[in-house]
């Protein structure tokens, strides 16, 4: 049996000059994780269409199956792909984010569909096709990562991608903020759920070098497997990264023990700096947590910190993007990510802003985070969006970094200096490192750049 699994380009990513590096970080885990459940004599590839073009070969291409994962902006290029799939006979299969929240949508470009994760629903799919009855709809309801087999990392080429060494050791997150895209994904069942540790060491001893990085929504989300898993990565002398939230980092003892095991970065979903926000958005674990307190533990335990933060919630005003920048800045925040409020379908915000008439249009291809797509309550539009690219350049000015940077002991500031500036001055390097097939001579810079800490850390 051949089969083709496609992860399309998402529309900003589309440049044929350029792309934001973001896009060219990771590789595709969770096909590769789905192409592990073939058998050994099904033929099988991955087309990335962030890091190559795969128009030639699309054309050319006549397999049995084409599994095709769609994200919201990438959701008009993946049906695009499916139709013209369709039209040649191939049994088309679409998953994924925007068809679990749209799965009417996606059910007119393709002969099944997928909701939620496929662990469960992806085999049972091989074993109706195989015996010739595939359905049309499968829905995830059983939620487990026991017996999941090894992720089919020899279908990945390495030399692509920024960080090839990612890993996912556990799905969902146990919170379900109004906001997240993700929580729709994994209704039905269990929001949050890890492998077993042994069976995460295993994979993480299957990874060359040294550096990693977790692509889980929240690695500190169950604090038993968390410890487990860091006293297990102990001696392994990985240098690597990860994703949690403002409550688990002040959670006494479990950012130390992280460290140690390793971490040398953290993405933390700070959102707002107005508390007033936080209760309509159900961001619960960051209510009455003090932010100040995170980044100062983050930083005396010897990792970095890449902050989120969403614009235009309902009680933020045109001040909103100068304060927060300016206490990113003052608590010395190596890199940060912003957003504008996005009313994804298949979430809470957007079900209330829908009943509410706040929702501005459907052209999903604009669901970037980057454009308003709603009615914003304390702003214009136009205010809402040139305040989310000037907190861009106001952060990532050079003054603000070495701003950002001051006062910290030098290999602390190196890192700083080195990711901050890495991150968005040095994007057009990344892009042409990638391009050329060079970004696997990097790692060791990235490996070392990482490993710079403290005391030794």
């Amino acid at each position: 049996m051949r089969v083709t699994m496609i992860l399309p380009a998402l529309t900003e990513a589309t440049s044929p000059l350029f792309r934001p590096i973001k896009y060219s970080l990771f590789p595709p885990l969770g096909l590769a994780t789905l192409a592990a459940y073939l058998r050994d004599d099904d033929e099988v590839r991955i087309l990335d269409e962030h890091v190559e073009n795969i128009d030639s070969y699309v054309a050319d291409d006549r397999p049995d199956i084409v599994v095709i994962q769609a994200y919201i902006t990438s959701a008009r290029r993946a049906y695009e792909l499916a139709d013209s799939y369709r039209s040649r006979g191939a049994f088309v299969a679409l998953g994924g984010l925007h068809v679990t929240s749209l799965p009417d949508e996606a059910a007119t470009h393709a002969d099944a569909i997928f909701l939620g994760p496929g662990e469960d629903t992806w085999p049972r799919f091989l074993d109706d096709f195989r015996r010739g009855s595939p359905a049309a709809r499968y829905v995830s309801t059983e939620r487990t990562l026991a017996g999941l087999p090894p992720v089919r990392r020899d279908l990945i080429r390495r030399e692509r991608y920024l960080v090839p060494n990612s890993i996912v050791v556990s799905r969902g997150c146990p919170h379900h903020c109004d906001f997240c895209y993700k929580d729709a994904f994994f209704e039905g069942g269990k929001s949050f759920y890890t492998q077993l540790v042994d069976d995460a060491l295993t994979e993480i001893d299957r990874l060359p070098g040294r550096h990693l990085y977790f692509l889980d929504d929240h690695l500190l989300g169950n604090r038993r497997f968390a410890e487990a898993l860091f006293a297990g990565m102990a001696g392994m002398n990985r240098v690597w990264q990860a994703a949690s939230t403002v409550d688990a980092l002040l959670a006494p003892g479990l950012l130390e023990q992280a460290v140690t095991a390793g971490m040398r970065s953290v993405f933390v979903g700070f959102e707002t700096i107005n508390a007033a926000n936080l209760p309509g958005q159900r961001k619960r674990q960051n209510i009455n947590r003090s932010y100040d307190e995170v980044a100062a533990r983050v930083h005396a335990a010897g990792a970095m910190i890449n902050a989120s933060f969403v614009f235009g919630m309902d009680d933020d005003t045109p001040d909103v993007f100068d304060r927060t920048v300016d206490w990113a800045v003052g608590v010395g925040l190596e890199t940060v990510t912003f957003h504008i409020m996005t009313p994804y379908p298949g979430t809470a915000l957007f079900r209330r802003m829908e009943a509410a008439g706040r929702i501005s249009h459907r052209d999903w291809h604009r669901y970037d985070t980057r454009q308003v797509v709603f009615r914003p309550v304390g702003m214009t539009p136009a205010e809402l969006e040139d305040g989310y690219w000037r907190a861009y350049r106001d952060f990532y000015r050079w003054p603000a970094i070495w701003r950002g940077a001051a006062g910290k002991p030098l290999p602390d500031r190196l890192r700083h200096l080195a990711y901050a500036g890495g991150w968005k001055k040095f994007e057009p390097l990344w892009d042409a490192l990638i391009r050329s097939r060079q970004v696997l001579r990097a790692l060791p810079l990235l490996e070392t750049t990482l490993g710079l800490a403290r005391s030794g850390r």
